[in-house]
């Protein structure tokens, strides 16, 4: 498969899992909330920093890559 092919491939997989969650999340489902996420409300804002879940999505990626890379 070439690069091209490959990345409108990821894309749309990409696309298709952000439509998803907005689906799921529109009928009141979080997921990705893990303990070190840091949620602050405010009195007309609300700010969401997914530091835990960043940083397992970069070490299970890593892992993928690094595994993908020697085949």
């Amino acid at each position: 498969m070439g690069v091209g092919k490959f990345l409108v491939v990821a894309g749309l997989a990409t696309a298709a899992a952000g439509l998803l969650l907005i689906l799921l999340s529109q009928l009141g489902w979080r997921p990705f909330r893990l303990p070190g996420d840091f949620v602050w409300r405010g009195k007309h804002t609300v700010v969401y920093a997914p530091i835990a879940t960043s940083i397992l999505l970069s070490v299970v990626l890593s892992l993928l890559f690094g595994w993908l890379s020697r085949r």
